[in-house]
């Protein structure tokens, strides 16, 4: 695979850069962008290159709505690096803007998503979108697990690279495929039957994987705990999974009432009208000195329902990984915003990845179709 940097920096005056960043970010109810952690990690690929004088041309996504544009995105970009929004993809406004460029320009398109052509992969729309281009930068490992036409078709018409955050994504999650033992793992969410590989590929690889929030609700069901009226998946976790020595689950959890009360009680005490919201007070205590002792440490996903108010122990997980010596490897949204309000200074030891599915994924296969299509 070739990197950004395998291109010589003095040839990059002039150039016509395309690059596909992750920007897909939350807005806020004034329409403002909620989280800066994606545009902060996006903006230093296109600093590198606007500083050596190319002509950088930003695509990306954002939400699930097609009609959501980037103009929030554009505001919010504008605090790391300077840059003209365009409300176009391919069209006349877009190619006028390019050609207006002068060196060290940065161009923002519009969401890409307003064109039903990229999540189709068109190969037209990826030859559209290559034309605008002398070379093609993927920075935006958070949808790396797409095959989209930003993601996979460009690079088939130009010159493909990856970005300084993907090469460092790539990096670190080779670390977290082979982690430096004693290691802890800890994976939470929802849809075991999705995850079950990589539950499987982390028993095999971990000491300790420690299974939180929706997934642990599986397992309680499988072992026949009663599970009342919590978040359950389709599949079931087999034999392999449920008596394997290195699985952990939550021994206590926070259950909700109908009244929408919360209560902690012992994970085998669950009356049939509660919910599990999130785990207790000693699951804590039985993952503390795990963390504690860990020179290498893994988490995706949040021990409970934190979009729901239920982030107690999602954020002392935080603290505790926060205090620890160990490398560390987070991901997931909603990990991310525990590990910011945890409030502890990052470092090269705590590394937050961009991607939730992207991760999840990655660490499954070893690659993804992002990836895959620079290394041909």
């Amino acid at each position: 695979m070739k990197y950004l940097t395998d291109i010589p920096s003095d040839t990059l005056s002039g150039t016509y850069v395309l690059v596909r960043a992750g920007l897909d970010v939350p807005l806020d109810e004034h329409g403002d962008v909620a989280d800066l952690f994606r545009v902060e990690r996006a903006a230093q690929t296109i600093r590198y290159l606007r500083d050596r004088g190319a002509k950088v041309i930003v695509m990306s996504h954002i939400g699930r709505d097609p009609e959501t544009t980037n103009e929030a995105v554009a505001r919010a970009l504008k605090a790391h690096v300077p840059v003209f929004y365009v409300p176009d993809i391919v069209g006349v406004q877009a190619q006028h803007a390019r050609r207006s460029m002068k060196n060290g320009d940065v161009l923002l398109l519009e969401n890409l998503r307003t064109d039903p052509r990229e999540t189709a992969n068109d190969p037209g729309f990826a030859q559209e979108l290559a034309a605008l281009g002398d070379v093609y930068v993927d920075d935006a490992f958070s949808v790396a697990h797409r095959a989209h036409a930003s993601i996979v078709g460009v690079p088939r018409h130009i010159p493909g690279y990856a970005g300084i955050l993907v090469c460092e994504e790539i990096e670190r999650l080779k670390e977290a495929r082979t982690p430096a033992s004693p290691n802890v793992a800890i994976l939470a969410g929802a849809k075991f039957e999705t995850k079950e590989p990589l539950i499987k590929l982390l028993l095999e690889t971990y000491d300790h994987v420690f299974v939180a929030g929706a997934l642990a609700n599986d397992i309680f069901k499988a072992r026949g705990l009663a599970v009342g009226t919590s978040l359950i998946s389709e599949g079931v976790p087999g034999l392999d999974v449920l008596q394997h020595p290195k699985l952990l689950v939550p021994v206590d959890v926070t259950v909700e009432r109908p009244d929408k009360q919360a209560h902690v009680k012992k994970a085998t005490e669950v009356d049939a009208d509660e919910r599990i919201v999130d785990m207790g007070p000693d699951s804590l205590g039985l993952l503390a000195p795990l963390v504690a002792s860990a020179k290498f440490i893994l988490w995706n996903g949040p021990t409970g329902m934190y979009d729901h108010g239920y982030g107690t122990w999602t954020d002392r997980v935080a603290e505790m990984i926060a205090r620890s010596d160990a490398q560390a490897v987070l991901g997931g949204g909603d990990t991310v915003a525990a590990i910011q309000q945890a409030h502890t200074q990052l470092n090269e030891r705590i590394f937050l990845s961009t991607g939730g599915g992207a991760m999840l994924e990655y660490l499954t296969k070893g690659t993804l179709p992002g990836i895959e299509v620079l290394t041909q």
